[in-house]
């Protein structure tokens, strides 16, 4: 029975994922859409989204109309295959980073394909924010495999992105890096959280 409906599932991922390839996915309003006033408001468009932008692991919800979408009908996010260095004046990614297996190389990938004074935008879901716990497994996503506070990482489960950004990349400037919770109303841990509950980072490269 396992067996079967394991082949199940791999036949429906497949499916799906030539849907998406073919024609394309649906949209939808994600965190990325939660963002959008409070970008607005802040220019945050006209610094940091000029040229051509590449969306990864965008689900649907587009950063804005001169982005591409990238995500699992498309490849490996944590590798970015067949994608050139210095391909993208931006590259944004918008809850993703805690689905990979490795954090820090999808990371080095993401930043390897931005164009030199270019800008990687990551927006993260905080731990205490979202989460609202400190241990594996997440309660609202099982697929999450690492929690994110801003600078501190505290065990295997919560890294801190700034250090993570740190470590792993060079020829770089944080911009800005900040916890979101624009319209965040709800701190109860059985509730799922409202508005925004992320950490938004722009990095720079030279």
């Amino acid at each position: 029975m396992c067996n079967i409906i394991s082949k199940y599932n791999k036949m429906k991922s497949g499916f799906v994922k030539f849907v998406y390839k073919t024609i394309g996915r649906p949209n939808r309003k994600t965190e990325t859409f939660k963002a959008k006033e409070r970008r607005l408001n802040e220019g945050f468009f006209q610094k940091y989204c000029i040229g051509k932008g590449l969306d990864i692991g965008y689900g649907g919800d587009l950063l804005c109309s001169n982005c591409e979408g990238f995500d699992y009908e498309n490849g490996d996010a944590q590798y970015m295959n067949g994608i050139e260095d210095n391909s993208y004046d931006f590259v944004y990614s918008s809850h993703t980073l805690e689905h990979l297996d490795n954090p820090a190389k999808a990371l080095k990938n993401w930043f390897r394909i931005v164009k030199k004074h270019g800008f990687l935008i990551l927006y993260v879901p905080h731990r205490d924010l979202y989460e609202k716990r400190t241990s594996l497994p997440s309660k609202w996503n099982p697929d999450h495999k690492f929690y994110f506070l801003l600078s501190e990482s505290l065990n295997e489960f919560t890294l801190g992105i700034i250090p993570l950004i740190e470590n792993n990349l060079i020829n770089f400037e944080i911009i800005y890096a900040k916890v979101c919770d624009y319209n965040h109303t709800i701190t109860d841990p059985d509730i799922h959280s409202d508005g925004e509950y992320s950490i938004e980072i722009v990095v720079k490269k030279f």
